[in-house]
């Protein structure tokens, strides 16, 4: 009986991805739309198979005795999953302890290392306390008001706590490979808080000089190694690139996000409601 219940919350996870599409609107319709399409199957099935662990394999549910399959299966997906996130934490020790080697440098009254390559690059590096990197060859070949504008972006993901949030949500973006549209969604995830990052350096900063930043950095991106994580450095196809620079230009508004608090009860409540009828 837990196998089929783990078997329709795959169908129902795969359903709600297949719902999704890329559609024009505000950044928060879209923001809200993508953030719920990758977020929910995946709550789901973790919420699932820990109450399917919970329950155990003994007993009957709905008539029907329980078996051990499903039991296993929970067991190895939460495996999985730890092992996935070892695997991320370990990944982002790694980094810190070789940007703190990195040496450190005050650059327009902020604190940076500098990584020593000619290639253009800059990122927030970390998890909750994020450092800044940036190259040798972003301040030798950046103007100064251009340097100020890729900082005011970098600036930007640590005020949202982009380092944060989107390590936790690599780490969906791993466990849930295997599920419809889980590229695409988090490609968008990554255009949307790009989009943010860019909006909120741009009323400190001239966009116009933002854009012309985001240009060159975006040429020198190939051959910039991104073992230090995402910024503005991480690389953005032509298409999102002509994206960010419009969305720029044209000063568009990043309005607040209309949570839609109670959506986020149903994957969790679901799974909860059928331990009562586990006896």
């Amino acid at each position: 009986m837990h196998l089929s219940i783990l078997l329709i919350t795959v169908v129902i996870a795969v359903a709600i991805r297949l719902g999704w599409f890329r559609s024009p609107g505000t950044w928060a319709d879209r923001w809200q739309r993508t953030l719920e399409a990758f977020l929910l199957p995946p709550i789901l099935l973790l919420t699932t198979n820990i109450t399917v662990l919970a329950m155990g394999h003994h007993g009957m549910m709905l008539w029907h005795p329980v078996g051990w399959i499903g039991c296993h299966l929970a067991l190895g997906f939460m495996a999985v999953a730890g092992v996935a996130l070892t695997y991320l934490f370990g990944q982002q020790s790694r980094s810190r302890q070789q940007v703190r080697l990195l040496p450190s440098v005050s650059i327009a009254g902020r604190t940076a290392r500098v990584l020593e390559t000619s290639n253009l690059f800059a990122a927030r590096v970390g998890i909750w306390k994020s450092e800044l990197v940036v190259s040798r060859g972003l301040l030798q070949s950046l103007q100064a008001d251009q340097i100020e504008a890729v900082l005011s972006h970098e600036e930007a993901h640590d005020y949202y706590r982009d380092p944060f949030f989107f390590f936790w949500l690599n780490w969906i973006h791993r466990l849930t490979f295997w599920l419809p549209q889980t590229e695409s969604l988090w490609q968008e995830l990554l255009l949307l808080r790009e989009l943010r990052a860019d909006r909120w350096a741009s009323q400190r900063v001239d966009a116009l000089t933002l854009a012309e930043a985001l240009l060159l950095v975006a040429r020198s991106a190939g051959a910039t190694p991104n073992a230090y994580g995402t910024g503005f450095y991480a690389p953005t196809p032509t298409m999102r690139l002509e994206e960010r620079i419009n969305f720029l230009l044209a000063r568009s508004e990043i309005d607040r996000s209309r949570e839609r608090f109670w959506i986020w009860l149903l994957p969790i409540a679901l799974p909860i409601l059928t331990i009562p009828l586990h006896c």
